[in-house]
């Protein structure tokens, strides 16, 4: 699902999704911000993700405020949840990705449907600089 491997090195060492709508001036401020972390952080694979707009890539997923980040790899959940938009923050949960300090839960369905869904839709990740 989301470990790079010799196999498959098109697959991200973990994701870092984005959960927004389109409405929300924070989300809309908090873009750039977002999308300026895709080069600090090359190993992860980040979207951005309107929950009214790709309700049916979200599925299950329960998103009750904005911006709401999504961090996962491939032994499970890291983190969902609220995140305050600055980007000193997201920084700091990235680097704590990169050092392996965030323990994983067990992915459920909605989490690891919702993460094969992004692998297949290429027009929601976040290239860097965009």
């Amino acid at each position: 699902m989301a470990r790079t491997s010799a196999s498959d090195p098109y697959l991200p060492d973990y994701w870092v999704v984005c959960l927004c709508a389109d409405w929300c001036g924070l989300c809309r401020d908090y873009r750039d911000v977002f999308a300026s972390m895709a080069a600090r952080y090359p190993r992860a694979r980040f979207a951005w993700l309107d929950i009214e707009d790709q309700a049916d890539l979200l599925g299950d997923v329960e998103v009750e405020t904005f911006p709401t980040l999504l961090a996962a790899d491939a032994e499970g959940l890291r983190f969902l949840g609220p995140l305050t938009p600055q980007a000193q923050t997201l920084s700091r949960l990235l680097d704590s990705l990169e050092r392996g300090s965030l323990q994983a839960t067990a992915h459920g369905p909605a989490t690891q449907q919702l993460l094969q869904a992004l692998q297949a839709a290429p027009e929601h990740w976040v290239r860097a600089g965009r």
